[in-house]
């Protein structure tokens, strides 16, 4: 069987997805791809482009599986885009000269930025919010406003869903944005009148300035800049112009090829996403589906999928667009789904506007009002996934019920199989339930095997619905001995005020206990230290419990040795403690290592060294950074308003607070935070289990991000807080963390776990920490001050106690004795165990481990 040529014109997120269907189905290798992609970068998340913003880390964005990697049938060419289509000779010619034939090619060009034709539309500092290189070049404009020292602000034109998105970018790069919208309303395609009425009052609240029905004239260079005239007469000044006001297809290159073309743009094609030339096809936003081009990413994968199977010898045809939107602009909830304007003859509208909670939910439904035609929800759109499903069925309630605060759920068993759980990816009730029964257990096993809550993330808590009215019960014992979960295990210590281990298994459990169940309890004691009175985590029968690391308050080294780690509160130290750590990793012979967490880290230490070695430190005032338990390791910080000259808040005076605060707390897992002074973000706060980000009026809160084998980025929890209201939120979070996540369970797969009944955990998380709907807020901030209130250093106590100095040997018959087994390299230049009785040649160097 020969091996025919598919070329593929653009790699963005539906280039990327024809590549990924058309591989999953060509088992055999009938088709070699050619993917040319105009950008630098491979294919990426253009639907989270504004998360760009702040990490300004192009691989957080990145598609997975981009590279194809070990994938020999697939080649892709960065940089080079298709400038010329030879459809007699089946060629494509690239920028770089290149002259590549096809069999079949695949047009997923895309759309490029509408820029209206102002004049001044092209002067200095305008932009237009469509790819990183845009962002990047956004950024050093806003960059270089905010060195001027004076008030930065900026215009967007489009108010738009993409308008309001670069809007949000603006203000997180510290740019006060103002949003021109022709349009009467903001989002005029989404949402209808009411709805955009509370939007914009929801989004002027948060600091945007809002110019709706009217347009943009002329723009002005300035001494200061630009100058934006509008067709009312005013004039805004700006430092830099972002244009947001909608997209047009990219046809040119089928268009200077002779290919049909819509009467509004786009290379048109049928059902089959075939153009006038059946060796070409046109897939995503460039492709005029019978006429009509769709801006949404879920149409543009559902012509991918077709195209691939096209060329698998199927019939596959598109099957329509969902054009539901979902999403979450500067904080604040907005979905539409449907008929959202109404526009079916006869359709009823049922409509509650809650000016007081800043809500707006309308249904729109079938004359008769039986059936569920659309919807608009604004302020909280929690109903999202239960209510899009439904368009077009009957609806299981009165419609008032359904969107009132008291009102009936729409459950998961309303949903017919063939309904859309995932309008992105197209999975419905019926693929999920099949998947279960084939043995999927949980929701990253679903989205692998469906792909469903792989793009946008909305249908993941109707997933966990599924999951658990499908009978699915995943066991939460925490092992063999317990049955209950680690939380259910807290809540009854903390309930029944158990003091031990012992007395724990005896009521509760049964046997005698394991090395997983051990650990867990001791720190549940240690958590609940300041009301139960454990005392220190080596004291009695605590000592036992502990692991290999806790047993000697050190991080245990893969030869042996130990770790030493003092704390150094938002990395900040003095002179005469650097040098202290200095004189000691000298004379105990130490390797050291700054880490990325601001502390220095000293390697090599003897179980018996460590006394000494902490004793010279606790009495230089240094304590320890608890680098070997579950707890609070660091808070790192940038230098802030203190010394940089973009700063806006000082970062490190919250950072040494912080840390000061919550230093000790014992916990599920590491917890780690990061205070950046500004925007630019320096101290990579968003990678933090909490983050907290500097603005003009307070602090950004953010929760939820972890590095490790599944980075996370955080999620913005709340914004602009005053330091009181940072501190007690975070109390509240982290006490929450403490209290209810499983064990060995991060912070960012923990927010995530919290989603029910429509809610995202963010969503749930922000109810319960923010808004207190539990009722508990008083109480988790009581137990945090009773935390600090009782802290002490663990080797401060570990140095005053005999007892405890004694268990600090190599052996226990012979403490006065080293271990002989102990021994350096440093031929390197760098000191590396050697594991005695292996060739120094096959060391490697010290690994930090449980950073």
């Amino acid at each position: 069987m020969s091996t025919k040529t598919v070329i593929v014109v653009g790699h963005g997120m539906v280039g990327h997805r024809f590549v990924q269907a058309l591989r999953e189905r060509d088992r055999d290798g009938s088709w070699r791809v050619l993917v040319l992609g105009e950008e630098p970068v491979a294919a990426y998340d253009r639907v989270a482009l504004s998360s760009y913003v702040g990490s300004w880390d192009p691989n957080a964005l990145a598609l997975a599986g981009n590279e194809y990697a070990g994938d020999s049938s697939v080649e892709v060419r960065l940089g080079d885009s298709a400038v010329a289509l030879d459809r007699e000779a089946h060629t494509v010619t690239t920028v770089s000269g290149a002259v590549l034939a096809y069999d079949v090619l695949v047009l997923a060009t895309g759309s490029s930025a509408f820029v209206p034709p102002v004049p001044g539309h092209d002067s200095p500092g305008c932009f237009v919010y469509r790819t990183l290189a845009d962002l990047d070049g956004i950024r050093a404009a806003a960059e270089a406003a905010l060195a001027d020292g004076g008030p930065a602000t900026g215009v967007v034109v489009g108010g738009g869903l993409l308008g309001l998105e670069a809007a949000n970018a603006l203000t997180l790069m510290g740019i006060t944005p103002n949003v021109v919208e022709f349009a009467p309303r903001l989002m005029p395609l989404q949402v209808d009148a009411g709805g955009g009425a509370l939007l914009r009052k929801l989004v002027e609240d948060l600091g945007l300035v809002v110019h709706t029905g009217v347009g943009t004239e002329t723009i002005t260079e300035t001494a200061g800049g630009l100058q934006v005239g509008l067709s009312d007469g005013n004039t805004l000044d700006a430092s830099l112009v972002v244009f947001s006001a909608g997209v047009r297809p990219r046809d040119q290159l089928a268009r200077e090829a002779g290919l049909d073309v819509g009467e509004r743009g786009g290379v048109m094609v049928d059902t089959a996403c075939a153009t006038s030339d059946p060796a070409v096809f046109a897939i995503g936003e460039c492709a005029a589906i019978e006429g009509r081009c769709y801006g949404l990413v879920g149409p543009g994968y559902a012509s991918a999928d077709v195209v691939a199977e096209r060329l698998m010898q199927g019939d596959a045809h598109f099957p329509g667009a969902d054009l539901s939107t979902k999403l979450k602009l500067l904080g604040v909830d907005v979905a539409s789904f449907g008929d959202a304007h109404a526009a079916t003859p006869g359709a009823l509208e049922v409509v509650l506007n809650d000016a007081v909670a800043g809500t707006y939910a309308k249904l729109v439904v079938s004359d008769d009002a039986r059936t569920l035609l659309g919807g608009v929800l604004v302020g909280d759109a929690s109903a999202y996934a239960t209510l899009r499903p439904l368009v077009g069925r009957t609806l299981p309630a009165d419609p008032a019920t359904l969107i009132s605060p008291a009102g009936a759920p729409v459950g998961v068993a309303s949903l017919p199989d063939e309904a859309q759980v995932c309008s992105c990816n197209a999975v419905t009730k019926g693929t999920i339930r099949e998947a279960i029964s084939g043995g999927c257990c949980d929701v990253p096993a679903l989205k692998a095997c469906t792909g469903a809550g792989t793009t946008c993330g909305s249908c993941v808590p109707m997933l966990k619905t599924l999951l658990a009215s499908s009978g699915v019960e995943l066991s939460t014992a925490l092992c063999e001995h317990f049955t209950q979960s680690r939380a259910e295990l807290f809540a009854i210590v903390q309930a029944t005020g158990t003091r031990t281990f012992s007395e724990l298994i005896a009521k509760h459990g049964k046997g005698t206990g394991c090395d997983i169940c051990k650990p867990v309890v001791a720190s549940i004691l240690a958590s609940l230290s300041p009301a139960l009175g454990t005392g220190h985590v080596l004291d009695g029968e605590q000592a036992s419990l502990q692991d290999s690391n806790d047993h000697f308050l050190a991080n245990i080294q893969r030869n042996g040795t130990y770790s030493v780690v003092p704390r150094v509160p938002g990395g900040e130290i003095t002179p005469e403690k650097l040098i202290v750590i200095g004189e000691v990793a000298r004379d105990y012979g130490l390797y050291t290592k700054i880490t990325g967490g601001q502390r220095i880290d000293m390697f090599g230490a003897r179980v018996e060294q460590l006394p000494g070695i902490w004793k010279r430190l606790v009495d230089a005032g240094m304590e320890s950074g608890q680098a070997y338990g579950k707890s609070l390791r660091t808070v790192k910080s940038c230098v802030g308003s203190s010394w940089c000259r973009y700063g806006v808040q000082d970062s490190v005076a919250m950072a040494v607070d912080l840390e000061n605060r919550y230093r000790g707390l014992r916990s599920p897992h590491k917890i780690k935070l990061g205070v950046s002074g500004c925007a630019r973000e320096c101290a990579e706060a968003k990678s933090k289990d909490v983050g907290v980000i500097a603005t003009e009026h307070g602090w950004n809160l953010y929760v939820g991000g972890n590095g490790g084998f599944t980075p996370r980025h955080a999620e913005l929890l709340a914004q602009d807080l005053d330091d009181a209201t940072l501190f007690s939120y975070i109390d509240r979070y982290l006490m929450f963390y403490v209290r209810t996540a499983d064990r060995l369970q991060r912070t960012a797969p923990w927010v995530e776990s919290l989603g029910h009944d429509g809610l995202s955990g963010l969503e749930y998380l922000r109810q319960v920490v923010c808004e207190d709907s539990l009722g508990i807020a008083a109480e988790l901030e009581a137990a945090m001050d009773a935390h600090v209130a009782s802290y002490s250093d663990e080797w401060a106590g570990v140095l005053n106690d005999p007892d405890k100095l004694s268990r600090f040997v190599s052996f226990v018959n012979a403490p006065a004795e080293a271990d002989p087994t102990i021994a350096f390299d440093e031929g390197s230049g760098r000191k590396v165990p050697v594991l005695l009785g292996m060739p120094s040649s096959t060391t490697q160097p010290i690994m930090e481990v449980a950073r």
